[in-house]
């Protein structure tokens, strides 16, 4: 029985300080062990808020997906599909003819007439549209009176409905229209044209009606654009004693880079699917003069009834436009991606 209690009270001395309180050496396995634990939980709340994270995105962007695949996938698939057969839309679509279509559709010289329209309206779009819109938007940057109502003036043509517009405009363009009364009231009626019937310059009045209604846009990105640039800039320029020409060309337009690619980029994928002002005002015509991509398939398919032909047509414009965002998207807004601030290691 002695040695009993004593084992027993060797183990408790052992195991316990004079004061009674736990060793510290007793403690660290029990630490560890909670620690062990409470890690486990961590872990498991942290894959549990992810899932949930997962979740929720997965929740909130499935419909976006599942409109894209319904209404840009599965339309896609569909044209790569049709434009190996020629099919005029009634009926099984059983006579396959391989890449006919392609071929047939880059001999035309209508469809290659159209995709150098569409180049050339790019080309226009970037010297008029460019400079024009870069200026207003400086001008409408100063103090001045009756600058909100200027930008409204110059706003407004973009947010009319394009059909509106082009009605508009086709109106105005008549012969013996508002146009040519304007003229003959000014004492120019030899200036007066068929704007819209002549080949040679009919395809210069779309660009003229397309300068008017998208103007607008160009100049709200310069302005927005405009309000990141620092005004100390401006003061340190002007205590430098540079002109108003070299603060532009110095300070203004350098750091308006990165808005100005933007917009030509929004201008060259409106180009080269521009429509609706086209078919409007001139519907292609006169002698195929004006027409685009985008109206020479539709002529294709709905008027003449083609549809394994407009398809092939379909797949080549949406090639062309992929072709080209990638070629401005590799060699123009790579540029911006480049010019971001780098986190630099520094050497101690």
């Amino acid at each position: 029985m002695a040695d009993d209690v004593t084992a027993r009270t060797g183990t408790g001395a052992a195991a316990a300080s004079p004061s009674g309180s736990v060793r510290t050496a007793d403690r660290a396995p029990a630490r560890s062990a909670v620690r062990a634990a409470g890690g486990r939980q961590d872990g498991r709340r942290s894959m549990s808020s992810q899932v949930r994270k997962r979740l929720e995105i997965f929740f909130f962007v499935a419909p976006a997906l599942v409109l894209f695949a319904l209404f840009v996938v599965v339309p896609v698939i569909q044209a790569g599909r049709y434009s190996v057969y020629r099919w005029n839309g009634l009926g099984p679509i059983d006579n396959f003819v391989g890449l006919q279509n392609y071929a047939d559709a880059l001999r035309d010289q209508v469809f290659t007439g159209a995709v150098m329209n569409n180049l050339t309206i790019i080309v226009l779009s970037i010297l008029i549209q460019l400079p024009l819109g870069l200026l207003i938007a400086l001008l409408l940057n100063r103090e001045m009176k009756g600058r909100t109502a200027l930008r409204v003036i110059i706003f407004v043509p973009y947010v009319l409905a394009e059909v509106v517009a082009g009605v508009i405009w086709l109106m105005l363009l008549q012969p013996r229209g508002p146009v040519d009364a304007i003229f003959d009231a000014l004492g120019l009626g030899g200036l007066k044209q068929l704007w819209l019937g002549d080949p040679d310059i009919a395809l210069y009045t779309v660009m003229f009606v397309l300068t008017w209604k998208y103007l607008g846009l160009a100049v709200i990105l310069f302005l927005a654009g405009l309000q990141g640039v620092p005004p100390d800039l401006y003061e340190a320029a002007q205590i430098d004693g540079a002109s108003w020409w070299q603060v532009q060309r110095k300070i203004t337009i350098p750091l308006l880079g990165p808005t100005i690619r933007t917009w030509g980029f929004l201008s060259m994928i409106g180009s080269l699917q521009l429509f609706d002002m086209v078919w409007i005002l001139t519907g292609g015509g006169p002698a195929n003069s004006t027409m685009t991509m985008a109206t020479y398939l539709i002529n294709q398919g709905t008027n003449r009834s083609l549809y394994g032909y407009s398809s092939a047509v379909a797949v080549l414009v949406f090639v062309i436009s992929l072709v080209l965002a990638a070629i401005y998207q590799g060699f123009v807004l790579r540029r911006d991606a480049q010019d971001t601030p780098r986190t630099k290691k520094v050497k101690r």
